[in-house]
């Protein structure tokens, strides 16, 4: 039998990833709140689903996307819970901010479980958080479709929202499209910095498609 050397068995497990701790619901440090733009949503896949958020005549811009429990690096998803999930009803009420009971039904298995609170606590705090940002009246009003890069969208927030921080917000995007705002919170929903794995922009201008 070849033996192999010891210094080679140590290189392999120095470079072998480590087990994941399991992710437990309650421990984490802060949350991010993602705003969807709907108009690039319905775009990519709302339209062909026949969405009702979709519909012209609504003219839906900012949607919640979700409330996301984070690690200083990283974050905790699909956590094992022992609480009740939401009723349909409940998830139905969401509706309202959220475009749709399907999306906050998925939110609540993949984030919702692992933020520690009841169906019906995560749901406020989705709402709590959500009336602590003011989306800036310009793109409520968006008349045509524009082009911006990451930074001008993040001005109008901190602008209209002025306890942000150029640090405690970030912009995505799906493409060359305008995806999401996200805007990093504590555990008691006041603004933070979102740590370094979060805060990264897109890069480039963003095409915003009016609602409508």
């Amino acid at each position: 039998m070849k033996l192999i050397p010891i210094a080679a068995v140590l290189a392999l497990t120095a470079t072998a990833p480590a087990a994941a701790d399991t992710d437990v619901p309650g421990r984490f440090d802060y949350y991010v709140l993602a705003i969807s733009w709907s108009p690039t949503w319905c775009a990519m896949e709302g339209n062909a689903r026949q969405a009702p958020q979709c519909d012209p005549d609504r003219r839906t811009g900012f949607v919640v996307h979700g409330l996301w429990p984070q690690y200083e690096r990283g974050w905790p998803d699909h956590c094992d819970s022992a609480v009740r999930d939401p009723s349909r009803r409940e998830s139905r009420a969401m509706a309202d901010i959220m475009g749709s009971a399907g999306l906050a039904w998925y939110q609540w298995q993949k984030h919702g479980r692992c933020s520690g609170l009841s169906a019906a606590g995560y749901y406020q705090a989705i709402r709590d958080a959500a009336a602590t940002v003011t989306i800036p009246p310009l793109f409520g009003m968006l008349p045509r479709d524009v082009t911006l890069p990451a930074a001008v969208i993040e001005e109008a927030f901190i602008e209209t929202n002025p306890d942000l921080a150029a640090d405690g917000i970030t912009v995505t995007c799906d493409g060359r499209r305008l995806d999401e705002v996200r805007i990093c919170l504590t555990r008691n929903l006041q603004p933070r910095d979102c740590a370094p794995d979060i805060r990264r922009d897109c890069r480039g201008a963003m095409l915003m498609e009016a609602p409508g």
